[in-house]
């Protein structure tokens, strides 16, 4: 019985290792297992979600925010909380190699295997970057991850009490049954107004299929199922089956649509050619490397350095440590 526990815990340990944003050691606080807090239950109660409930996220880079959705009882997802990220790198678009130090874009699920306890961010999950898609297109990169520690080159960096309470979320809610949770990163909200603003963006083409899923949710409230053909993402809804094969051309009707998110998409559209006869102006990102929330940045500049290294509560000013700028050169993630 010892060896075969021995064995279990090297095994552990092995794999906690080359899990990327880990530590050198075995972390043995408890931070992993710290419960929901319970102002978060209690909203959790108020709009008729338990803790053990199905949850999705989604990620936006233009506004620095990390949404956390959850199923209630009426079995469509609705808002439990909104997290100001203090740091992601690269510019909006896509990941697309090692080395480019961008924060991917796209439909990922998280398993229970893919949260790290030892991150030596605090604590994270790997997005599981690339995805089917983005392995077929030849696209490279490993250990992207949501992490604590305000640090990121490649990454999502919130706070370290922000990802701690993302963490408990998930946790329990693979706990619950959930299989994987669905993580969605768009490069901005995918409003007919931003779509407008960043029309010229060689990314656009690619972000108009991704504001396809981006529909489908915000008209179903229900966690489209993630496809791929052309090339591209293919979304379904419901007990439709998505075609899962990157490369291969996508049949005529490969994904039906209800006309509730047809009628979405055509008014979206519409507003958009509006928008740009208009002659609303083009978006001028600012982005040197990265962004971060306009809380974060407030205080950087009115207290300066010091007072982003201090841990202070969500409920305040959601900061714990430096921007990346200021983070250790030899940061293992310098080269994403």
């Amino acid at each position: 019985m010892f060896r075969r526990e021995f064995r279990l815990f090297g095994l552990l340990l092995l794999a906690l290792l080359v899990t990327g944003c880990v530590s050198a050691t075995l972390d043995v606080d408890s931070k992993a297992i710290q419960p929901i807090p319970a102002s978060l239950v209690g909203e959790m109660s108020r709009k008729a979600m338990s803790p053990r409930d199905p949850i999705l996220v989604r990620i936006f880079k233009q506004e620095s925010e990390l949404e956390i959705w959850k199923r209630d009882r009426t079995g469509r997802f609705a808002l439990l909380k909104t997290y100001p990220m203090c740091r992601w790198s690269g510019k909006l678009g896509p990941k697309t190699r090692d080395g480019d130090r961008q924060a991917p874009e796209g439909f990922y699920h998280v398993t229970a295997s893919m949260l790290n306890p030892a991150s030596q961010y605090y604590l994270s999950f790997n997005l599981g970057y690339p995805n089917r898609l983005e392995a077929a297109l030849g696209h490279t990169g490993e250990a992207l991850m949501v992490h604590g520690a305000c640090s990121s080159s490649g990454c999502y960096a919130l706070t370290d009490e922000g990802v701690a309470e993302i963490y408990a979320v998930g946790r329990e809610a693979l706990r619950g049954g959930q299989t994987s949770f669905q993580v969605q990163a768009f490069p901005f909200r995918m409003t007919a107004g931003n779509m407008a603003k960043n029309r010229n963006d060689p990314s656009y083409p690619f972000w108009v299929n991704l504001k396809q899923g981006y529909d489908l949710f915000e008209v179903t409230r229900r966690q489209p199922t993630v496809g791929y053909c052309g090339r591209q993402y293919a979304f379904a809804q419901g007990s439709q089956v998505a075609p899962n094969d990157p490369l291969a051309a996508c049949p005529p009707s490969a994904v039906p649509i209800n006309p509730a998110i047809a009628d979405r998409r055509e008014a979206d559209e519409r507003a958009i050619e509006a928008l740009v006869s208009s002659g609303t102006a083009l978006s001028a990102h600012a982005y040197s490397d990265g962004g971060m929330h306009p809380t974060f940045r407030r205080l950087l500049e009115r207290n300066g350095v010091q007072a982003l290294s201090r841990r202070t509560s969500l409920s305040s000013v959601p900061v714990s440590r430096p921007d990346a700028a200021l983070a250790d050169p030899h940061d293992p993630e310098a080269e994403r």
